[in-house]
């Protein structure tokens, strides 16, 4: 005969108390941070749509889809944004001017995504696509399931039209010493979850995947008075510089493949 042991009611109480508790902070903590993350930085980001290093010729079209990182917000010049930065890099790799287009949306999540895809004129179509995209996901506690089917959506518009697509996978939110613990810690949870959901995702679609969480991540960490920009939140242009490093190989990757498949040498 076995006997069930029943907690005393004052004890069964006190923790009740304490998950409700834990609750009301974590909640009231996400509501301090979003107030403060990006305020000094406004809602818009710098234009650095153009032709960069129009003497190669023969541009090759690169998009950008996402959020505020993706848009390059916290830059502290146009020629410092994440786009701008892979536009000079991926045109001195591959000897080909290349036209930038920046379609992403300070705060966007990425159930946003597809909008920004459909705002792009009717005959355009991208030879590189680079999407970022997560962090608003995780801060507006939106499921992972849907984050990602979102994201694999428009991987799979953009793949069919023949675009090579470059994902780089949520950031790793713990390294925002703006945010207070123990939000800091669910944040860094959360966001590697979505970002490995996102990596196996986009795999399956035939797109690339970087884990900025990992590549990026540590040195937002150890150097964060240079890697972040006023409002501790978003990348300087040295963050963006770095986040651009770590992005490139995949889009030559990526370049390659699509040269290949249209029979063009990467060197033209």
């Amino acid at each position: 005969m076995s006997v069930r042991t029943r907690l005393p009611l004052s004890v069964a109480l006190v923790g009740i108390g304490a998950a409700v508790g834990a609750r009301e902070l974590l909640r009231a903590q996400a509501g301090h941070a979003r107030r403060r993350i990006g305020k000094p930085l406004g809602e818009d980001a710098h234009q650095a749509d153009r032709v960069y290093k129009k003497k190669y010729g023969d541009p090759i079209d690169l998009l950008l889809l996402g959020d505020s990182i993706a848009a390059g917000l916290g830059a502290e010049h146009p020629r410092d944004t994440l786009g701008a930065h892979l536009a000079r890099r991926l045109a001195k790799r591959t000897e080909r001017s290349v036209r930038l287009r920046t379609a992403a949306v300070v705060g966007a999540e990425s159930s946003m995504l597809a909008a920004q895809l459909e705002s792009l004129p009717a005959d355009y179509t991208a030879d590189l696509a680079v999407v970022v995209v997560g962090g608003n996901d995780v801060t507006h506690r939106v499921k992972v399931v849907d984050a990602v089917d979102d994201l694999a959506a428009v991987v799979r518009d953009l793949r069919e039209e023949g675009t090579e697509v470059v994902v780089g996978t949520c950031p790793d939110l713990g390294a925002l010493v703006l945010v207070p613990q123990p939000l800091r810690s669910l944040a860094r949870l959360e966001s590697r979850r979505l970002a490995e959901a996102q990596r196996a995702a986009v795999l399956g679609l035939g797109a690339r995947a970087v884990s900025l969480g990992d590549v990026v991540g540590p040195f937002f960490l150890s150097r964060p008075d240079e890697m972040f920009a006023l409002d501790r939140f978003h990348p300087s242009g040295a963050g963006y510089k770095r986040t651009a490093k770590a992005l490139l190989p995949s889009l030559l990757e990526a370049f390659g493949a699509t040269t290949q498949s249209s029979g063009l040498s990467s060197s033209a």
